[in-house]
């Protein structure tokens, strides 16, 4: 029986704001398995990154329960939901969100700081991480010496460098031209088919058919979760 990496049942996230209730999110339930990829589709405005808000603990929602590696999140503190994101949950985000006065080494190595992972052990975890995505040779380089697509890679490395439990990748080739965000794809898909769990909200249609199936949300609801 496959193991089940996240959990939801039920959530749902209301917004309010001068007496107006946004209902984000409304009565979702999914489950992902370890080693699965997953893509999240739908129009803007439908709930994806919201949803994804709350796979990744930087958000709450107002109902349901969320339960990751088998591990209800829902009375966790502030400093606990920190230490798991650090520990289980890898972030690539559209906007790539690097660090422009840290080197390559030292955005990728950044996490395993907070960590408290000994030296030696970080430089070890960055090197093997920046060789995965092709970026050794710029470990020395700024962000703003390198182009699009390689911040990107590098977004990734920092991503996988602790060895997460699953990769949220949020609209992850939007600033991209075609080719690097192809790119930047296929190297979702080898990590993917070197084991890693990955969920990718996206509004392209030729990436959400990468993913071994796609969940299609719209006004907060999902309305078809893939399943065969």
């Amino acid at each position: 029986m496959a193991e089940t990496v996240i959990e939801l049942k039920e959530i749902s996230r209301i917004f309010t704001t001068d007496e107006v209730e946004t209902h984000a999110l409304s009565e979702v339930s999914l489950r992902l398995d370890r080693g699965e990829y997953v893509a999240i589709a739908g129009p803007s405005g439908c709930g994806k990154s919201t949803l994804l808000s709350i796979l990744g603990l930087l958000d709450t929602p107002n109902a349901g329960e969320y339960r990751l590696n088998g591990r209800s999140v829902a009375n966790l503190g502030l400093s606990e939901r920190a230490r798991i994101r650090n520990r289980e949950v890898g972030f690539i985000f559209q906007a790539f969100n690097l660090i422009g006065d840290l080197t390559v080494s030292d955005n990728v190595e950044l996490p395993l700081v907070y960590r408290g992972t000994p030296s030696a052990e970080r430089k070890r975890r960055t090197a093997a991480a920046l060789e995965r995505v092709g970026m050794t040779h710029r470990a020395r380089h700024y962000p703003s010496q390198l182009s699009g697509g390689q911040q990107q890679r590098v977004a990734v490395a920092r991503a996988v460098v602790g060895e997460p439990s699953i990769l949220l990748a949020d609209e992850p080739t939007g600033n991209l031209d075609s080719t690097n965000g192809s790119e930047v794809m296929d190297m979702l898909d080898a990590l993917h088919e070197n084991g890693a769990t990955i969920c990718m909200v996206t509004h392209d249609p030729r990436y959400a058919d990468r993913a071994d199936r796609t969940i299609h949300l719209l006004d907060g609801r999902i309305v078809d979760d893939g399943a065969e």
